[in-house]
Order: C-alpha cells, then sequence, then structure tokens
C-alpha cells in the first residue's frame, strides 16, 4: 500500500479524525479508550478485518466494551505498519452491484508483530484480561498427518520445544501463555480457529495438545481438561484491496486509509456453543451459537469453497480473471451450478437452511462486480482446497453410487491448470506447496492421471479405483482436444441438473 494514489481532500484516518469523518461514513461512537483487551486474534488479514472485528465492534457499538482485539503477526510486520499510525483504525467497505456503503471500525486496540515483540504477546496471552485466542492461519500451519491425523511439528515448532520460553510459532506461543497462566493459578483462554476448515476447533485442539505432549505431559493433561476449542463456520467473500480501489474509498468517502478492506454485504459467524472462561455476547450481532458446527461447515465448504477454486482453475483456463467474468460465462456458471448439483445430495440440511436456496445466492455472490475476486486468489494452494472441499464429495458419491460426472471433470481441470498454461499457451501462476512434485507427475503422465493419482496423501482410495482413472483420463482427453467450455458445455447437456446454458448466469 502506497500514500500515492490517496485523494487530495481525503483526512488521514485516525481516532483525532474521527468527529470529522463522522459526516462521511459511520465511525465508532463508543470510548475506544474503554474497551477491554480481553480478546487476541493471531494473523490479521483482510477476512479479520471484514467479518471477527466487525462483529466485535458491532458489539461495542452497542455497549458491550469487554471484548476489545489485539491483533498479533507472526510472520510480516506490514499490518501494523499499516495500522499503528490509525490507531488500529480501518474503513470497511461493502460493496453491493448497485450500492456500497463504509464504516470505520475501531475493535482492535492493539496491534503486535510477535518477531519484534514476543515477550510482549506472551505478556498478552497471560494477562487475566484475555479470555478468548482466535486465529485465521492456514491449513497446513496446523501441520496434522492427513493419514494418521496426528500432529507433526515443523522446524520452526521443534525449534520451540529447544527454548519453550522463546517462541516462534503460533503453537509455541499458545503453549507457553497458557503453561504462564497455570502456573499463576489463572482460567485459561478458549482457543477459536476461524479457519476455512472443516472441524477447525478439532484441528487447532490435535495442533495445541500436540505440541505440548512434546514438551510437557502434566501440561498437555491440564490443556485437555481446561482448555475449550470451539468449532467456527466463517463466510466472507473478502478479496484483496489494490491501490486503484484504496484510492477510490479514499475520493468516495473521504477517508485515507492505508489498508482498507472491500467486502460483500452477506456475512455469516456459527460458532461451536463451547468455551471455558466467559464468552461475548455475540449472539446479539448476528453470530449463530450452536452444539455442532459440522453440518453448518459442510454445506459452506462442499459448495463456496469448492465452487470457489474450480472457478479459479477452470475459469483462468479459459482465459477469464475473475469471479464475476466467470459466471456471467454461461458455460461456466452453468458447470459450477451442476457441480452443486452434484453435490446437495451428499449434503445435512441444518435447521434453517435452504440448501436449493443458498446454491442460488452463492452464484448470485459470485456474480458480483463490486467484489470482483481474482481467479489467482482462489485457486492458490489447490491441493491443498482440491483434498478439503472437492475430494470428499467425490468419495462419497462414488461410494453411494451417486452422480459425480461433473465432480471429476472439476478434478481434471485442476490437473490441467497444474500444467502451468491456459488454453492459448499463456504462462498461469500456480501457487502451491507442492508445485513442483505435482507438476513433475502431471507432465510424465500428459493426459494419463495415473502418476498423480498415485499420490494416496491426496487421493486417498481413488488411487487404486481402474475405472475413475479411465474416466479422468477420458476428461483430461477432451479438455486437451476439445478445450474448456466446448468440454464443459458437452458435459453439461448430459446433465440432469445443469442450468440450461442460457439461464445459467444468476439474476
Amino acid at each position: 500500500m502506497t500514500d500515492t494514489l490517496s485523494a487530495p481532500s481525503s483526512t488521514p484516518l485516525n481516532d483525532a479524525a474521527l468527529p470529522q469523518l463522522a459526516e462521511r461514513l459511520q465511525v465508532p461512537g463508543y470510548d475506544r479508550s474503554a474497551l477491554t483487551p480481553a480478546v487476541v486474534h493471531v494473523s490479521v488479514g483482510g477476512f479479520t478485518r471484514a467479518h471477527q472485528l466487525v462483529y466485535f465492534d458491532e458489539l461495542a457499538r452497542r455497549g458491550e466494551t469487554g471484548w476489545g482485539v489485539v491483533g498479533v503477526g507472526l510472520h510480516t510486520s506490514a499490518m501494523r505498519d499499516a495500522l499503528a499510525p490509525q490507531d488500529h483504525l480501518f474503513t470497511v467497505v461493502e460493496r453491493d452491484a448497485d450500492e456500497q456503503s463504509a464504516r470505520v471500525v475501531g475493535s482492535m486496540v492493539d496491534y503486535v508483530f510477535a518477531p519484534d515483540a514476543p515477550e510482549r504477546v506472551l505478556d498478552l496471552l497471560a494477562d487475566e484480561r484475555t479470555r478468548l485466542v482466535t486465529m485465521t492461519l492456514t491449513g497446513s500451519t496446523y501441520a496434522i498427518d492427513p493419514q494418521t491425523g496426528e500432529f507433526q511439528p515443523d522446524e520452526e515448532t521443534r525449534g520451540d520445544l529447544e527454548h519453550p520460553d522463546r517462541p516462534q510459532s503460533v503453537f509455541g506461543y499458545l503453549v507457553e501463555g497458557l503453561d504462564r497462566r497455570r502456573r499463576a493459578g489463572l482460567p485459561p483462554f478458549t482457543v477459536l480457529s476461524c479457519d476455512n476448515m472443516q472441524s477447525n476447533g478439532s484441528a487447532a485442539r490435535t495442533a495445541v495438545l500436540g505440541y505440548a505432549r512434546l514438551r510437557d505431559e502434566v501440561l498437555a493433561r491440564w490443556i485437555a481438561d481446561q482448555v475449550s476449542f470451539p468449532s467456527s463456520m466463517v463466510d466472507r467473500i473478502t478479496p484483496s484491496t489494490s491501490p486503484e480501489q484504496r484510492a477510490e474509498i479514499a475520493d468516495t468517502f473521504g477517508v485515507d486509509d492505508s489498508w482498507p478492506v472491500l467486502t460483500e454485504s452477506f456475512t455469516q459467524w456459527v460458532v461451536e456453543d463451547s468455551f471455558c472462561n466467559g464468552r461475548p455476547a455475540l449472539e446479539t450481532v448476528g453470530v449463530r451459537f450452536v452444539e455442532d458446527v459440522a453440518d453448518h461447515e459442510l454445506v459452506k465448504t462442499r459448495l463456496l469453497n469448492a465452487g470457489h477454486v474450480v472457478l479459479g482453475c477452470l475459469g483462468q483456463l479459459a482465459g477469464v480473471g475473475t469471479t464475476d467474468e466467470a459466471i456471467t460465462d454461461p458455460v461456466l456458471a452453468g458447470f459450477v451450478h451442476g457441480l452443486m448439483g452434484e453435490v446437495l445430495p451428499l449434503l445435512p440440511e441444518p435447521a434453517g437452511v435452504d440448501l436449493a436456496e443458498y446454491r442460488e445466492t452463492l452464484l448470485r455472490r459470485f456474480a458480483n462486480p463490486a467484489i470482483s475476486d481474482p481467479l489467482s486468489r482462489l485457486s492458490r494452494r489447490g491441493s491443498q482446497k482440491m483434498t478439503e472441499f472437492v475430494l470428499p464429495s467425490l468419495h462419497q458419491a462414488r461410494a453411494e453410487g451417486l452422480p459425480n460426472e461433473l465432480l471429476t471433470l472439476a478434478v481434471a481441470g485442476w490437473i490441467r491448470f497444474l500444467e502451468g498454461t491456459d488454453e492459448t499457451g499463456r504462462p498461469l501462476e500456480v501457487q502451491d506447496a507442492r508445485r513442483e512434485r505435482l507438476q513433475g507427475l502431471v507432465r510424465q503422465g500428459g493426459t494419463d492421471p495415473r502418476p498423480l493419482l498415485a499420490e494416496r496423501e491426496l487421493f486417498g482410495d481413488l488411487s487404486d479405483d481402474e475405472d475413475f482413472a479411465a474416466r479422468l483420463q477420458a476428461d483430461l482427453e477432451q479438455l486437451a482436444s476439445d478445450g474448456v467450455r466446448a468440454t464443459l458445455a458437452a458435459r453439461l447437456a448430459g446433465s440432469d441438473d445443469a442450468a440450461p446454458l442460457d439461464q445459467a448466469q444468476p439474476a
């Protein structure tokens, strides 16, 4: 982010400017100095600021000031450098196709970059006022072996075991903070994962306890007995903010924000009601507390997240750059609609959720031109996303003898994407931790997927399914000979659930 594109008439964002900015957009009407720093959020990004911090801001606007948030960064100081001069205020702009609104969010009271101030982070975690630690990591950060389900420490975490009082990893910090509370006779904090992964609470518990057991079995037993790890389901499409969009926000709303956030009006947060040290009354601002989040997260990950990664790969192959462009393409939109149709019979229907209506809502959200999400962002970490969001539906459909032709073609599209070029030969950026190995296997096999399918860590029992391999090979051959749109259109013509191509665009 730079200052060169700021509108000349915009007001720099900080506490002192709030009365002036109140004439142009919503600002915190509460006394920010009265906020109790009760929440620590690890890894603050655009999604956190558009989602969780908005909920806490809304809570404070309703008079509940007991749940201020302190952000913690582990690997980059960019967020600290952007927000510290702004008194940790930032702007959230909600955009739909025909309207937009903006608000300044004031629920984050401080931000600490851990490598520069590790003891300060530990002091925060050991502070009696801290009652909740939330986090938005990546699935791979949890370091859970997909075969055994056990925690597998990486090099950073193993280093923390040698110097537990000087941690570097997120789990090193959490466990050291909990240990300091235990030794001080203080109650623990709740650990709430807000990551896009199924059973994120269980993953957090496995990782924290796995690390703790390697360090101290007595401490691990205390954590197991005392600490809550509720699961949650989060949902709000939040693309990255470009410098041009930042300048546009400054020009429209008159606020000079170093790093504003753009998002949609839709937002959802479903949380397992299991907390060990009190919890915020977030139900008063739209959060849904439930006994079991599993059905909600399954619906969201198998439809929205799966739809995103499939659209990201196929759209880029066809030369499309953003979600809204992709969904205005009747073939791509029809394919995503049909793909979701194959998934719907595999899903539970949570109370209050109409799955058919949810599918149509997702397509409308994808089509929102005001929240144009780059497909290159959606295809990042494709191997992880396919394993978590797409392949489980394929496994289930094949096991239950249900239609899976479009799911199979989606996998073929991802494999074709791994080649690293679109249909015209232009290079595509494949951002994946396994890229070199996977691309090597794809190039070894060409249109034969079997070298890649041998990666059992990714494909599980599909590695042994010769019928699936043959069908996948046929899809790859058709993609190579006919191209993406022709292949999708041919497959849609034989699908019972795909929307007619002239009706596929969402209203």
